[in-house]
């Protein structure tokens, strides 16, 4: 260390070495911004989240999947049974 306090083991570098290095780290922090812009988009992420839901609900043709009718169908049976068990005893 010299007497100012300063490291005196630094490389000195050309300037076009310094520029590629900014247009490297501008770069890095375009892509950090874009991706925590990304995260803290809620909204989108809800809509994302909603379609995605939709597409493996629904057939090709818009259609409910058989299987989620059924299921649903026989919750319905399942909960109107056990009340009409418990209303009759």
């Amino acid at each position: 260390m010299s007497a100012n306090g300063r490291n005196d083991t630094t490389v000195a570098r050309d300037p076009a070495t310094i520029e590629a290095d900014i247009v490297r780290q501008r770069q890095e922090l375009a892509r950090t911004v874009d991706a925590l812009s990304d995260k803290l988009d809620v909204k989108a992420r809800a809509e994302h989240k909603v379609a995605e839901l939709k597409n493996s609900a629904t057939t090709d043709s818009g259609r409910p999947r058989p299987v989620l009718v059924l299921t649903a169908g026989s919750a319905v049976a399942g909960i109107a049974l056990l009340m009409w068990w418990r209303r009759r005893g």
